[in-house]
């Protein structure tokens, strides 16, 4: 992959300046930006008039749902949608299947960011059902927040009455990955096992959108969303739901005179902003233009691949025994592998403990480089860490993707040794 060829793609990056809170959302490649323009300079009209601009309006629209299911590898684009955010697709759809809840039915949620949580918890809140939460634990004696996930510890929340498991692809926070194709077989094995009925799956894919490719058929899943502005795209959301599921699990949140049952739209509250549902298509172009071999997967591959390279200098800086001692802990697992992303979590504790609104603020008073602290919605996860932590201050974050290079890296490494020798 030529990272350079890849920056010319963002005006964004011309300045020099380093986004390293890309988690947060990415920066707006070309192909995207032209696509923006274009719609509201030449099809800016309300979805399906039959006069022509009417018409070419239409058939945008029809591509930017094309494009959403070829980014889940969904069956068709009838399991495909837009919203305004990640968050409120999960809402309209917890919504739409209050009808379908019974009291006492169990759902299994994570501690991650809210937009996968939240819901739930409502809907069982609404409708008399049980939350059980999938929580992390260490995985190093000497660090305690080195957290990660359990398949054998979700297993043993599973029970006759499970209905519902909603995790996440890819942490926000601890940069790691989850084997969901393997997470969901497994929990589905012992579902069948123990005789639920019926269980649904629903899959945070935000985080994990901009550095792996999402499958939706192979993960086995019920329902999915990521956020088009974590990839390269403009802000609103993409969000899948197996046919199935639209048939027999979720009811109409629309107006009442939609003939929608099997669509996806029956979930789609209000129109999706039609200019950015265009400019979607302009995120595959630039992801395939990534790699010769001109598909998905090698893209995504070659940007895994990349993503090695600027995760390697910053695990090792950070968990280094003499930062160690200085009382750096890395928030996640402290090893380099394909199963972690380049976003990077820490905090500075023991005798001289630095909050992390301080450590950014000093990366601020420098200027150049942008990262973040808090607990970027995935407040449980935060709260919940032990020993315990201000959750308001939270971690510091670094987020990185692919055009992000070594030498940003660097740059980034050189701050953090001045700040926290101060």
């Amino acid at each position: 992959m030529d990272i350079q060829k890849a920056r010319a793609s963002f005006p964004s990056l011309r300045s020099g300046y380093v986004f390293a809170d890309n988690a947060g959302g990415s920066q707006t490649c070309q192909q995207v930006l032209n696509r923006i323009v274009d719609y509201l300079s030449n099809t800016n009209v309300q979805l399906g008039a039959n006069y022509s601009v009417g018409v070419q309006s239409n058939q945008r629209i029809a591509e930017g749902l094309e494009t959403a299911a070829l980014l889940f590898n969904a069956t068709s684009v009838d399991e495909v949608g837009f919203g305004p955010s990640s968050t409120m697709v999960f809402e309209n759809i917890a919504r739409a299947m209050d009808s379908d809840i019974e009291p006492g039915d169990e759902f299994i949620i994570t501690e991650e960011h809210e937009a996968n949580c939240g819901p739930w918890k409502r809907l069982a809140e609404r409708r008399g059902a049980v939350v059980k939460y999938w929580c992390t634990s260490p995985d190093s004696k000497g660090n305690p927040y080195s957290l990660g996930y359990s398949i054998v510890n979700l297993l043993s929340l599973v029970s006759a009455k499970t209905r519902l498991v909603a995790i996440t692809a890819c942490s926000n926070i601890l940069g790691s990955i989850l084997p969901v194709a393997e997470i969901v077989k497994a929990l589905r094995k012992r579902a069948k096992e123990l005789g639920a009925q019926k269980v649904e799956v629903s899959v945070d894919c935000v985080a994990y959108a901009p550095h792996r490719r999402i499958d939706v058929q192979k993960w086995d899943i019920d329902y999915c969303a990521f956020s088009l502005y974590k990839v390269y795209a403009a802000h609103n959301a993409a969000f899948y739901v197996r046919s199935a599921a639209l048939l027999s699990s979720l009811s109409k949140v629309v107006h009442h005179f939609l003939q929608v049952d099997s669509k996806p739209y029956k979930v789609q509250v209000g129109g999706p902003g039609y200019e950015l549902v265009y400019s979607a298509t302009g995120a595959v172009p630039y992801l395939l233009s990534l790699t010769p071999e001109n598909n998905l997967d090698a893209s995504f591959d070659a940007i895994a691949v990349h993503e090695q390279l600027l995760l390697q200098p910053l695990l090792s800086f950070l968990t280094d025994p003499k930062q160690y001692d200085r009382g750096v802990r890395v928030v996640g697992s402290g090893e380099v592998n394909i199963l972690r992303v380049p976003t990077l979590s820490f905090i500075v504790v023991g005798q001289n403990a630095v909050k992390s609104k301080d450590i950014v603020g000093f990366f601020d008073r420098k200027g150049g480089i942008g990262i973040r602290y808090g607990h970027f919605y995935a407040y449980s996860l935060v709260a919940n860490m032990k020993p315990k932590l201000d959750v308001e201050d939270g971690v510091v974050r670094i987020s990185l993707v692919h055009y992000n290079t070594v030498e940003e890296v660097k740059k980034i490494l050189e701050v953090l040794k001045e700040t926290l020798d101060v």
